[in-house]
């Protein structure tokens, strides 16, 4: 096989790429505000059951993605507690469309973006927030213009971490709106579904190619924030 034929992606690997990266950047884009909410709840307030809360925000890191996919289907697919009721008042719908892709994408990943917010969060001094609020500055301007310019690298490089793991989401998304070509199938579901096939592995080959370059590209800005971070954090 001619080296140029490894490049020739096909118009259904195409699809796959730019739908992987829609539901990405909506899954994460979307979750952000939720991970920044909670992420300051968890690093400046003490709370009774804050070790529980703690615990559910990080569960899907430790629950078998397939467990995940199941609850989100039992919860959001159109016979589902809030699934029905979206549905009925608003005509959204979760279940084998691209846009449950899109959320269990920011269910798997938002654990991993509320992490490095927290960590970003717990690394501002304290004492500014004091300083602002002793002005007779308002919580919520003490946060917009303190805590989170101040956090803006983490913000950013957990924002980054949640599309890094959205792009690589497998096990919620294909038991939740399953492998539909062109409406739920992503990079991750279209290597699955090559790899059952015969001669397919041409396929395979140039779809975790690319899934390697955009995990790997996220991880390294992640990190580089977070370095960021770390040295702001020094020079206060």
């Amino acid at each position: 096989m001619a080296s140029g034929a490894w490049f020739a992606f096909s118009p259904q690997e195409w699809t796959a790429i730019a739908l992987s990266l829609k539901v990405a950047t909506i899954g994460s884009l979307a979750s952000l505000p939720f991970g920044v909410a909670m992420a300051w709840l968890l690093a400046r307030r003490q709370f009774p059951g804050k070790l529980l809360v703690n615990g559910l925000v990080h569960l899907p890191l430790v629950l078998p993605p397939v467990v995940t996919g199941w609850l989100l289907l039992i919860g959001f697919g159109q016979r589902g507690w809030f699934g029905h009721a979206l549905d009925a008042c608003c005509g959204i719908v979760f279940s084998f469309r691209w846009t449950g892709a899109a959320l269990a994408a920011a269910v798997m990943g938002f654990p991993l973006m509320v992490r490095a917010i927290r960590l970003s969060i717990e690394a501002v001094d304290a004492r500014l927030e004091q300083a602002a609020e002793s002005l007779g500055a308002p919580p919520l301007a003490v946060f917009f213009t303190v805590t989170l310019p101040l956090a803006l690298p983490g913000v950013i490089a957990g924002l980054i971490l949640g599309f890094a793991k959205a792009i690589g989401e497998f096990g919620a998304t294909i038991t939740f709106v399953a492998n539909i070509p062109g409406e739920t199938q992503t990079i991750a579901t279209a290597i699955y579904g090559y790899t059952q096939e015969p001669g397919a592995e041409t396929s395979v080959v140039r779809l975790t190619l690319v899934a390697i370059v955009i995990a790997f590209g996220a991880l390294i800005v992640s990190e580089l924030l977070a370095a960021r971070v770390s040295r702001r954090a020094a020079e206060l």
